[in-house]
């Protein structure tokens, strides 16, 4: 594995391009061949909510992406739309946090990771980001993102995340999030 690494960073320096070996390493996801069999949509009511909203896969021209559209309300204890996938795998050695290619309506959305120690539903662990009306790449360092409650560590661990979800939440709005890539950095 090293030694793939080390010819990615020599194909970088040589010839100024990225390689297509760390790119595919650190991709969760790019919306390409029937992401619908892997990130599923749920909204607040599943605990009593009344946030409604959905998701759809596009693409524009040759790039594929997620939209995720909906009406978040804080009503009757709830306030959150979430797309969500599960990780196969443990997220590569050396991972520093989540990357994203988003734009959107102008709000703020978040990911939410959850590990082997977040069980109970209600934990994860939480990182904001501000999406625009035009595509672009937002860095979430593990640093930045804080745990639900008490019970769980400071920091997440990349060799313990489980799954990743994109979070329309804590306040009333509409939400209107474009995903185009998901992955780790």
């Amino acid at each position: 594995m090293l030694s793939i690494l080390k010819l990615s960073a020599v194909a970088f320096l040589l010839f100024g391009v990225p390689s297509p070996l760390i790119a595919e390493e650190n991709m969760i996801d790019n919306f390409e061949s029937q992401p619908e069999t892997r990130w599923r949509f749920f909204a607040d009511t599943v605990m009593g909510g009344v946030s409604s909203g959905q998701v759809a896969f596009e693409t524009d021209g040759k790039t594929a992406y997620a939209r995720m559209t909906g009406i978040v309300s804080t009503a009757n204890n709830g306030g959150f739309i979430q797309i969500q996938t599960d990780l196969p795998d443990a997220a590569p050695a050396g991972t520093a946090g989540v990357r994203l290619i988003v734009r959107g309506n102008d709000q703020r959305y978040f990911v939410h990771l959850r590990t082997s120690g977040t069980v109970l539903p209600w934990q994860y662990y939480q990182a904001g980001f501000d999406v625009t009306g035009t595509w672009n790449e937002v860095r979430l360092p593990f640093e930045a993102f804080e745990a639900s409650g008490r019970m769980l560590r400071r920091i997440p661990r990349a060799e313990s995340l489980r799954s990743v979800g994109i979070v329309a939440y804590g306040r009333d709005h509409d939400a209107q999030i474009d995903i185009r890539e998901v992955g780790f950095y």
